[in-house]
């Protein structure tokens, strides 16, 4: 019978995934237990198993006035325990089996947020969605999932672990299909050079389900990281695309310098000039007046990704817009209001700031020695930022890349 019990142990532990030894020690808590429910159970008592026999032992000693254990131990193993213990052992030594169980499935993934998993979609409702991973299940809720995203019962998608928590239950896993750690992931997947290090991910910046932003960084002056990233004819990018069900992906060169990075990142348009301003973390980005509404993007969208990707904020303007601002914008008596003066009534401007009132004659002429000053201005850095801007054009550079989803090649934008 002991052999029969030998082989049932060993054929349990590989089905359910746990040490022989594991067994051993719930077998033998499970027998204490059943021990210390009998009456005149000894208070100290503990039991060993024989590993070749499977022959079990209670043994006991004796407790002094402090609660510690005193003198020799000695065998307290009850003639009939076997029989009475037998249902209650096994009562106990199932559940010390599944709780086993639920530490071996939390320590497999305990540790591995921001890892990427797979697995096939058991049961969806408003709350959320039910992964299958396999020994275990993953919970992807609604505000982890792509807006319109509605893959078909059964289908297997990949997920972002963004916590595990450990339950009475087992391990509880949240994942996500929104989070930016995603596409990094499912970059290293198809990219090599990622994986390997050589190309890094600088900054990603994504509004899922519409486009991301990634800068890329080669360690390596021999490799190019975005045709690292594209693949051969797009190959390696669209993979991903097609993971992400047709979401953009723009991908642009990491660079230090601020201005160019800022450049890159508001790519496809095109960026006259880019003035950052150390103080407030923000940066005015001018570009020509037919360029303003393809740097803005749909909905704000390309000016928005490219703010979270450089880190700053982004205040796009025209060319325009940019020269009116400069000829009444920094001048302290442009903000203000026309008041009629009370004794004279004369039409006044006063300014915001305080300062005396001006007639009309004398802001008509503060107006025009200002524009005239302002066109020169605009004028003299219009001349330097078209001669920079041939000298700078690199489109291998400075393009980003789309790349369509097969649903989506041959449509347009």
């Amino acid at each position: 019978m002991n052999q029969e019990m030998m082989e049932a142990l060993q054929a349990l532990a590989v089905e359910r995934g746990i040490s022989v030894d594991a067994l051993f020690a719930a077998l033998a808590d499970a027998l204490e237990s059943a021990y210390k429910r009998m009456p005149g159970a000894s208070e100290y008592a503990w039991v060993t198993i024989d590993p070749d026999t499977l022959e079990f032992r209670v043994f006991a000693q004796e407790l002094d006035e402090e609660g510690e254990p005193v003198d020799e131990e000695f065998d307290v193993t009850p003639d009939n325990f076997g029989r009475i213990a037998a249902q209650t052992a096994r009562q106990v030594m199932t559940q010390r089996i599944r709780e086993a169980e639920r530490e071996l499935k939390y320590e497999e993934y305990a540790g591995r947020e921001g890892d990427i998993v797979t697995g096939m979609i058991q049961q969806t409702d408003a709350r959320y969605t039910l992964l299958d991973l396999g020994r275990v299940e993953a919970l992807l809720p609604q505000a982890e999932q792509v807006p319109y995203e509605r893959p078909d019962n059964t289908a297997r998608i990949k997920a972002y672990i963004v916590e595990v928590r450990k339950t009475a239950k087992g391990p509880q896993i949240v994942v996500s299909r929104t989070h930016p750690g995603l596409v990094k992931r499912l970059f290293e997947l198809e990219v090599p050079e990622i994986a390997d290090g050589v190309v890094e991910i600088k900054a990603c910046a994504r509004e899922p389900g519409h486009r991301t932003k990634i800068a890329v960084w080669s360690n390596d002056a021999n490799v190019d990281p975005v045709g690292a990233c594209v693949g051969a004819r797009g190959a390696r990018v669209r993979q991903v695309v097609n993971e992400l069900r047709g979401e953009k992906i723009d991908i642009v060169p990491f660079v230090e310098d601020l201005e160019e990075f800022v450049t890159r990142a508001l790519s496809p348009a095109k960026v006259t000039q880019v003035r950052p301003d150390e103080s407030t973390g923000d940066c005015d980005v001018i570009v020509p007046d037919y360029q303003l509404s393809l740097a803005i993007g749909k909905e704000g969208q390309n000016a928005r990704l490219a703010s979270r990707l450089t880190g700053w904020g982004i205040n796009i303007k025209s060319e325009t817009q940019f020269a009116e601002e400069q000829a009444y914008g920094d001048v302290e008596w442009a903000d203000g209001e026309w008041i009629v003066d009370a004794e004279s009534g004369e039409q006044l401007w006063q300014p915001a700031d305080g300062s005396p009132a001006m007639s009309i004659a004398q802001w008509e002429a503060a107006s025009d020695a200002e524009a005239d000053s302002a066109d020169s201005t605009v004028e003299a850095d219009s001349a330097d930022s078209t001669i920079e801007a041939v000298a700078a054009v690199d489109s291998d550079e400075t393009a980003a890349v789309e790349v369509l989803s097969d649903d989506d090649a041959g449509e347009e934008e």
